[in-house]
């Protein structure tokens, strides 16, 4: 699994006063965290920042790569900003990101041919996010003819089918589940995925929003996801993608997240013979698959039902 950490974010207010201080101590703690902690990619957002971003990217990167080889993921719409990173990067870069949007095609694709970029592509169109699972696929299909035209090498294209929270649009989880999986058949080799996981939990009570996570992302694996844009700082969220990986079933709640896994990945239901439900933990794992897969009507306090 491919990990994108993404703890250095402008949405963030500590990390917002850090680019407006340009406080290199703050942003480089956060980056070498993250290393330590497993990351492939280090992501840098600055959202649109229209008026500094083309100073500053190229200082985050440069200040990043003072303390960390790890590659880095340029996550901002503004063109001029991100070329101004990319001139900066030592490493192969992932650009963050593309759509079916014509203008930010104009935008971003050139640039990951010139600059040899990984690449998120977004199946967002002018209209919005397609709302079942064929049209996002048949968006990806569009993307990938575009991305190809453009000379960028396919085999370094993430493809991403959005994520949409559970608390605002339930049936949108298992979209985004079967979307990934009309993605690995769009072409051979098959295309990777990618998905920002926590956007699962956004609008959630923080105390089960790590919880919806693993529990999301052991399902969004089964269906083939090869990368996720994540807190790698979250240990019990690395240990669920290991657990997976390894098929680690040495505690009951691992042995559970394979299943779910497996589940997944055969597009059946868990099946509910495999969960103690006397077991606290697995007994949550279990009602939060039931919420993710829409069988079970979210609400703040499934759990407690």
């Amino acid at each position: 699994m491919i990990v994108v950490g993404e703890r250095i974010h402008v949405i963030s207010p500590r990390v917002k006063a850090a680019f407006e201080a340009h406080d290199a101590q703050t942003i480089q703690q956060l980056a070498l965290r993250q290393a330590e902690a497993g990351a492939s990619f280090i992501d840098l957002n600055i959202g649109p920042a229209k008026k500094t971003g083309a100073e500053l990217m190229p200082w985050l990167v440069d200040i990043v790569q003072a303390v960390t080889a790890v590659p880095l993921s340029l996550d901002t719409t503004n063109a001029v900003a991100m070329e101004a990173g990319l001139q900066r990067c030592k490493a192969t870069a992932m650009l963050n990101s593309t759509s079916a949007q014509p203008a930010r095609q104009e935008a971003m694709l050139p640039l990951a041919a010139k600059y040899g970029t990984h690449l998120v592509a977004l199946t967002l169109t002018e209209q919005g996010i397609p709302g079942d699972a064929t049209a996002r696929a048949d968006v990806a299909m569009g993307l990938l003819d575009a991305i190809a035209a453009a000379g960028v090498d396919i085999e370094k294209v993430y493809l991403d089918p959005l994520v949409l929270p559970v608390s605002a649009d339930q049936c949108g989880c298992e979209v985004t589940i079967e979307a990934i999986r009309y993605f690995k058949q769009l072409a051979d080799p098959a295309p990777k995925a990618i998905v920002g996981l926590s956007n699962v939990s956004n609008g959630s009570p923080n105390e089960i929003r790590p919880l919806i996570n693993r529990v999301y992302l052991a399902l969004l694996m089964g269906a083939g996801l090869d990368a996720a844009i994540i807190d790698p700082n979250d240990e019990d969220l690395m240990q669920t993608i290991r657990i997976v990986e390894q098929r680690d079933e040495s505690t009951p709640v691992a042995k559970l997240l394979v299943a779910v896994a497996d589940a997944s990945a055969a597009m059946e239901e868990l099946d509910p013979a495999l969960v103690d439900m006397h077991d606290s933990e697995q007994a949550d794992t279990y009602k939060t698959v039931r919420i993710l897969t829409n069988k079970t009507l979210y609400a703040h306090s499934y759990l407690r039902v």
